[in-house]
């Protein structure tokens, strides 16, 4: 399993790095998570938008999903449209980007498929587990299981014991991280800090930790260095183009494939 960094910037994009946005490729399939605000151009340097086999959103915030509409304009709009694109949201998180057009005119280009977190769903080669998780809007955390890796992403979220269930025994952990030290008092139940994301993938028994959803502004060293406190394992920030190549075939962890035995009873 491959992942490739499209955008890590909270909030907004900068003139430097575009929002939340991972190509995460196994098995010849390319699955796009959250195309957010600026995640096009990006992509484009990697792909050509006809060869993303699915979109899977975790929830309705344009700086996750906003550039969902480019992506399917540049589909559906070609001289030689390909297949309408599958497109995994929970129910309702892309209504307001869909809406931006006029219902025909992209009607071929997309299949959409709500779900509500806590659902399990395959989507090509992974299989899809997910949690809701707190923040303003329903957000799902997403953990996708193939037979060789394991990646857990968290969308944005605020602290939750189900984040230990998500990240449990994963070869990378995909965790928000808004702030370094503390949250405002105001947003403290939907964000995270990079402080709690590294004692989240302590707790979790993960391989590795990637810090995303930075705060623009942010100096990703010191956002490492404090994540670091509490995490003693490789950890990166997410910026565009950064690949991470997951565990080889053969290499899984014993806590990633005793995860099938850990679904939630909900």
């Amino acid at each position: 399993m491959q992942l490739t960094v499209l955008g890590g910037c909270g909030a907004w994009p900068t003139a430097v790095q575009a929002c939340s946005g991972y190509l995460v490729e196994y098995a010849g399939f390319r699955l796009l998570i959250d195309p957010g605000y600026a995640t096009l151009p990006r992509l484009l340097q990697h792909s050509t938008v006809d060869a993303v086999d699915a979109v899977l959103v975790s929830h309705g915030h344009p700086d996750h999903c906003a550039d969902l509409n480019p992506l399917l304009r540049a589909r559906g709009l070609s001289n030689d449209p390909p297949p309408a694109l599958p497109v995994y949201a929970p129910h309702g998180a892309v209504d307001a980007v869909l809406a931006l057009d006029k219902p025909s005119m992209l009607a071929k280009a997309y299949h959409l498929y709500g779900f509500t977190p806590g659902d399990r769903f395959d989507i090509g080669p992974f299989t899809t587990d997910t949690w809701l998780l707190p923040h303003f809007v329903p957000n799902a955390g997403i953990r996708l299981t193939t037979p060789e890796a394991v990646l857990a992403y968290t969308g944005d979220t605020g602290p939750s014991s189900d984040l230990l269930r998500l990240a449990q025994g994963v070869d990378l952990f995909l965790s928000e991280a808004t702030y370094i030290h503390q949250v405002p008092t105001a947003d403290a139940p939907y964000l995270l800090t990079a402080r709690l994301a590294g004692q989240y993938a302590h707790q979790a028994g993960a391989a590795r930790l990637m810090l995303t959803h930075l705060w623009p502004g942010t100096d990703p060293a010191i956002a490492r260095e404090v994540a670091a406190e509490a995490f003693e394992h490789p950890i990166g920030v997410a910026a565009p183009g950064l690949v991470t190549n997951l565990r080889e075939e053969g290499q899984r962890s014993n806590s990633a494939e005793q995860h099938d035995t850990l679904r939630r009873n909900n």
